[in-house]
């Protein structure tokens, strides 16, 4: 009656332990993963509301060449974007803003086109803005009055 039960080998146990250490591993590191990931905004944070220019010299002609951030919208003289959704991402430097804009051209271009915005601080009244992570470029905060803001 023995002879045909079917026994349970070494390689057997050993493949049961290695399935239940992945599925271990894989319970307590998916909340890590999952926390870490950020935090999804529904519109633009206050501090990054205003007008932005890429030099300080520009802050006199803010309309033609300014990017106007306010809570649900992006604004330029080509384009007008609605703020969908910002994602927020932790980093070392403060968080990272990633905008999903629906746009359209001032122009009288009917199709709104999908955009992305990456936002991330960088020194007083100053940050980083554009479409990815390698197309970043620096802008700097104008006043109300027009001038750049100085800290």
């Amino acid at each position: 009656m023995s002879d045909n039960k079917a026994k349970r080998t070494y390689a057997g146990f050993w493949f049961d332990m290695h399935r239940t250490g992945i599925f271990t591993l894989c319970a307590v590191l998916a909340p890590q993963v999952a926390a870490s990931y950020g935090v999804r905004l529904s519109a633009i944070p206050e501090a990054y509301w205003g007008t932005w220019v890429p030099t300080a010299e520009i802050c006199q002609d803010a309309d033609k060449s300014g990017i106007v951030l306010s809570a649900k919208a992006y604004v330029t003289s080509a384009v007008s974007c609605a703020v969908d959704y910002v994602a927020e991402t932790p980093s070392s430097k403060g968080p990272i803003y990633s905008a999903r804009l629906q746009c359209s051209n001032k122009a009288g271009q009917s199709r709104k086109k999908v955009a992305n915005l990456i936002i991330r601080p960088g020194d007083t009244n100053q940050i980083s803005m554009g479409p990815a992570f390698d197309s970043l470029k620096p802008y700097q905060r104008c006043s109300a009055s027009g001038e750049a803001s100085r800290p």
